[in-house]
């Protein structure tokens, strides 16, 4: 028998709205403009882009949306997932999603331009393409460093929350463990994904790009905690990806990169 390949992997993607310092978060720029922009380029084989979600930057009062978000990643065949496919003609599915509906059609491979009105104001859809059959999910957030020059991969989140400043919902938490189960702070969770694989491929682009064992202890570091957890219950993948302000890299570069960043990750995880 011949060896098989990799396994096909959808990739949902993230980003933040504002918090205090940064007025214009060029994740949301980002995450809010990569299905156009992956439609353009393409993608290689076995990688498909699934939902583009702009969160709230704030840690536990948005606690219920993260996780409605990344339960909506999961098969329909899951009895857990928050998906509900409440209408079936002959040609499309319908799917259901606590902020509004967007449209796929039912082999999970192509996007329909219908954006999702929100309901709640702390996330919103912003692009959908769908899910391969028996494929990997693998949860790509990306947060902004605005002290940073570079990109920086993230190997791990730790379980502590020390908020520099209040989130974007007035929550300042200070040397709290994230997770109380889990143990202290210095309990620490780390990406199944090959950072310095993904690191050496992205730098052979061309792009300035660093592998980083600290996403801080504010609303990234917070969610990615979360998001790993979440990928190690269920046996998926979760990455943490952060990247300059415009100013320090330009728009079209970053988004360049984003679409290498998912290359990135079919080749190597």
């Amino acid at each position: 028998m011949g060896s098989e390949g990799p396994k096909p992997v959808v990739i949902h993607v993230t980003g933040f709205k504002k918090f205090q310092g940064v007025a214009e978060n060029p994740t949301e720029t980002i995450v809010s403009n990569l299905s156009d922009f992956v439609q353009k380029r393409g993608l290689p084989n076995g990688v498909t882009l699934g939902s583009c979600i702009i969160l709230e930057t704030a840690g536990d009062g948005a606690l219920p949306m993260l996780y409605q978000v990344m339960e909506s990643g999961i098969s329909r065949n899951d009895a857990s997932s928050n998906e509900q496919v409440v209408w079936k003609p002959s040609a499309f599915l319908r799917t259901c999603y606590p902020d509004g509906l967007v449209w796929s059609d039912r082999n999970w491979d192509i996007e329909f331009l219908q954006f999702a009105k929100g309901f709640y104001p702390r996330y919103r859809v912003v692009g959908y393409y769908g899910r391969s059959i028996d494929s990997i999910p693998l949860r790509l957030h990306l947060g902004v460093n605005g002290g940073a020059h570079k990109f920086a991969i993230e190997r791990q989140a730790v379980n502590e929350a020390s908020f520099r400043c209040p989130d974007e919902l007035g929550w300042q938490p200070q040397r709290l463990p994230i997770v109380l189960v889990d143990g202290g702070t210095s309990q620490a969770r780390q990406t199944s994904c090959s950072v310095e694989a993904m690191v050496k491929f992205l730098k052979m682009k061309g792009y300035d790009v660093m592998t980083s064992d600290d996403a801080g202890r504010f609303v990234c570091n917070y969610v990615y905690y979360h998001s790993l957890r979440f990928a190690e219950q269920k046996g998926h993948k979760s990455l943490f990806v952060h990247v300059p302000l415009f100013s320090k890299i330009d728009e079209e570069t970053q988004m360049q990169f984003a679409v290498s960043l998912l290359e990135a990750i079919a080749a190597t995880c």
